[in-house]
């Protein structure tokens, strides 16, 4: 792999205060507080594309370089019973925040005023030792080459928490990973690459290359579009299968507390691990960082 920096101690771009406020996003990755017409699903291990509900192409390949322009915060969902992903109904409960049911759920159906004193946060409440709460994380992200088309995507809890070791990291140990050497996530092409070792839809994370200051510049603009922002917010979801039934999306009349939460299928229950790990020591010349060396301690050997 040829020598290239991610971004250079002497590129202006580093000490921009845009730059540094872009930063904010790896925080949200990385665990931190904090649907579109177009999403991309993981569902039974592929990489799916789906466009106004329904699927319109399914990736061969086992990896896709993205750009991730908008997060999220962690957030849980409750299906009373067995989930069926053919069921467009709204889960039983809810939160934006981990914290707290959201206020829209109804309070007949709350299950508790607290997450963390909720009945269904308690191991064995879901399928085996699982927790019947799911954790999820959605994103706004461009493909390669398709910078001014933004796409939703949601991660499971496998693709959020646990170490980032032999080659693979989940997202919040590679949002931290990248801002230990003081690079926000938006200015990476990021590769999420499937782990072929799990029995559920499962995606790791590793750079790939800096991206140029006119992509940057694209990925700005579209972090605060309306399709980013409706990606990222928990209320507007889009149903595999299932068209809209009219066009009120991205118009005045759009209310998105009337869009029913769907969450899919491949958001496997795991609770994440609270783990005590060594401090990353940023680098000595500040934020340069050779990409060769970032890729090849992520590497599979």
């Amino acid at each position: 792999m040829s020598e290239m920096t991610l971004f250079g101690k002497g590129n202006p771009l580093v000490n921009s205060d845009l730059f540094k406020s872009l930063r904010d996003m790896n925080k949200m990755l990385a665990g931190g507080p904090g649907s579109a017409g177009k999403r991309i699903s993981i569902k039974g291990g592929r990489f799916r594309l789906f466009v106004d509900g329904e699927q319109v192409s399914v990736s061969k390949e086992d990896h896709l370089n993205v750009v991730v322009v908008n997060a999220a915060p962690i957030s849980r969902t409750y299906y009373e019973g067995t989930y069926d992903p053919n069921n467009t109904a709204a889960p039983t409960c809810w939160s934006a925040d981990t914290r707290a049911p959201a206020a829209e759920v109804p309070a007949d159906q709350k299950k508790a005023v607290r997450c963390a004193d909720c009945p269904m946060n308690v191991k064995g409440s879901g399928q085996g030792d699982s927790r019947a709460c799911r954790f999820n994380q959605r994103l706004a992200i461009t493909l390669e080459g398709k910078p001014d088309e933004v796409y939703q995507m949601q991660l499971p809890a496998t693709s959020l928490f646990g170490d980032g070791k032999n080659g693979k990291m989940p997202m919040q140990a590679y949002a931290k990973f990248l801002d230990a050497h003081d690079t926000p996530i938006i200015a990476v092409m990021t590769q999420m690459v499937m782990d072929e070792n799990s029995e559920t839809p499962k995606l790791h994370f590793k750079p790939v290359r800096p991206l140029t200051e006119e992509e940057l510049q694209v990925a700005v603009v579209a972090k605060d579009s309306e399709d980013a922002i409706k990606a990222v917010t928990m209320t507007v979801a889009q149903t595999d299968g299932a068209k809209k039934k009219d066009s009120e999306a991205g118009t005045k009349n759009y209310n998105p507390a009337k869009e029913k939460i769907i969450v899919d299928d491949e958001d496997e229950v795991v609770e994440p691990k609270k783990v005590e790990t060594k401090k990353t020591a940023k680098p000595a010349e500040g934020p340069k960082a050779d990409i060769s060396a970032l890729v090849s301690q992520w590497d599979d050997e």
